[in-house]
């Protein structure tokens, strides 16, 4: 299926459009099947010249600075980075030629792919369904937006892998095929920097549903009204739906199909379908025609708490019935996952506090998520970059929470504080509110002020792209910071 993809680069001038970690992925593999074909590289961070794979290489073209969009101009195709914002751009002649790793890749291996979406849980879903697939012996492999290009799996792939594909907006922005097995976990306003609007983003978000074809599967989280209401309008008749892991070939009368032609499967914490996953006395249960019916009674992962991460589990669960994982095999797979880092990841008890990572959690709807997960929580930490999202509701939640001691970090703090406190006016008699304006002065506050044997929990409700390159790099900070201090 490489080959596809070989195919539709060769005899085309072509632009690299971003030069991160996936722009050096495409890079690589095209030197590799062209040693001297030349190739655009456009890119705003003049720093990219410095490039160490780019040095000594003549058939590179460099396009830096503030213009770097104008190299669009004078290619046949633009391979786009996630990390590009297109945010403005109308030129549809310029539209036309992009596409993207996830793109090419979607097109190649579609039948092999399930991919995760979601504004939040996609990577522990696309993680612990990798991690369950593994754990039964099936060939299994994770890539995409968790942090490896696709491409770099070309060489390693078989007819019989399966490919566990973590899609971002931006992946998913300019893709022509949806994949075989579709999970779209949630749609919360994010990334307002990025798009022109609320709605660009969830039409983006969306492109992992509407570029399905008839036999293929989406797996939704019925309990989102953002996402019910974009299904709603693109949501056909009744139609068989099948299974996909023996025979994808063979359908059998049961639920929905989207426009496009995919067989709509529900999830609920609520509500319970003759077709999809529900919960029911604590037990997540799975109804799939052409299986008998799952039912998984020990649901709770010891790294994965809170209601947020009980849907993801029933979403990782219901993906792995598909592919004719045994109840046996998901337990097991349940039962030895160890959760990732930086989404609620505990830190130990140091100094008579108990430490939690969830730098991770840069929407409110994130942070609200975690308290309610960690009723222990005595002192947060929270923001950031303002990038304009709403604060509102998780204002409130804090005012009605436990907490005591709100520690607000930069720009985003500030509005965070600004509007608890306007919306309750004698908060101060109940909890400690700081503002600090650099994250690292996080430390002595919540040392002094946080009651002994309590959580101290990092969960920002906002980006880390004042301070930090990314949320990886602030949830890192924390734990070097609250691991190194002094007894």
């Amino acid at each position: 299926m490489a080959d596809f993809i070989r195919r539709h680069l060769e005899g085309k001038k072509i632009l690299l459009l971003g030069f991160g970690r996936e722009g050096e992925s495409s890079y690589h593999t095209i030197r590799r099947w062209w040693p001297r074909k030349k190739i655009l590289i456009a890119d705003r961070n003049p720093l990219i010249r410095n490039n160490a794979f780019l040095q000594g290489d003549p058939n590179i073209e460099l396009h830096c600075g503030e213009d770097y969009l104008e190299a669009m101009n004078h290619v046949d195709l633009v391979l786009k980075s996630p990390g590009i914002s297109l945010k403005g751009i109308t030129d549809v002649t310029n539209i036309s030629k992009i596409t993207s790793q996830t793109d090419l890749f979607l097109q190649a291996f579609t039948p092999q792919v399930t991919g995760i979406t979601g504004t939040k849980g996609k990577s522990t879903t696309s993680s612990l369904i990798y991690h369950i697939l593994n754990t039964c012996g099936k060939d299994a492999i994770l890539l995409g937006n968790i942090g490896t290009p696709a491409w770099h799996f070309l060489d390693r792939i078989r007819t019989d892998t399966v490919i566990v594909d973590e899609l971002s907006s931006h992946q998913l922005e300019y893709i022509h095929r949806g994949p075989r097995i579709a999970v779209l976990l949630n749609i919360f306003e994010e990334h307002l920097d990025a798009y022109a609007s609320y709605h660009d983003y969830q039409v983006a978000k969306m492109k992992i549903s509407t570029t399905q074809t008839t036999g293929d599967f989406l797996i939704y989280n019925a309990d989102d009204p953002v996402v019910e209401k974009q299904l709603l309008a693109i949501t056909s008749y009744p139609s068989p739906v099948g299974m996909v892991d023996r025979d994808p070939g063979q359908t059998r009368p049961g639920t929905k199909q989207t426009g496009s032609g995919s067989f709509m499967v529900p999830m609920s914490m609520h509500q319970e379908f003759k077709t999809g996953a529900f919960l029911q006395d604590e037990s997540i249960i799975v109804h799939i025609p052409g299986r008998e019916e799952l039912v998984i009674r020990e649901v709770h992962n010891r790294y994965l708490k809170g209601d947020h991460n009980l849907r993801n589990i029933m979403a990782a669960v219901t993906a792995c019935w598909f592919y004719g994982v045994e109840k046996d095999g998901i337990l097991d797979g349940l039962d030895s996952y160890k959760g990732l880092a930086h989404r609620m990841e505990y830190l130990g008890f140091h100094h008579g506090i108990h430490w939690v990572n969830d730098s991770i959690a840069t929407i409110p709807e994130a942070c609200i998520a975690a308290l309610q997960a960690l009723p222990e929580v005595d002192t947060l930490i929270l923001g950031g970059f303002d990038r304009g999202i709403s604060y509102g509701a998780l204002a409130h939640f804090l005012i009605e929470s436990s907490v005591r001691t709100l520690i607000f970090v930069g720009a985003a703090g500030r509005r965070i504080g600004t509007e608890t406190e306007e919306a309750d006016q004698a908060i101060k008699s109940s909890k400690r509110l700081f503002y600090i304006n650099r994250f690292d002065h996080f430390l002595p506050l919540a040392l002094e002020h946080t009651r002994p044997g309590a959580t101290c929990l990092l969960s920002p409700a906002a980006s880390s792209y004042d301070e930090f390159r990314s949320f990886e790099e602030r949830g890192f900070r924390f734990r070097e910071l609250v691991l190194n201090v002094e007894p």
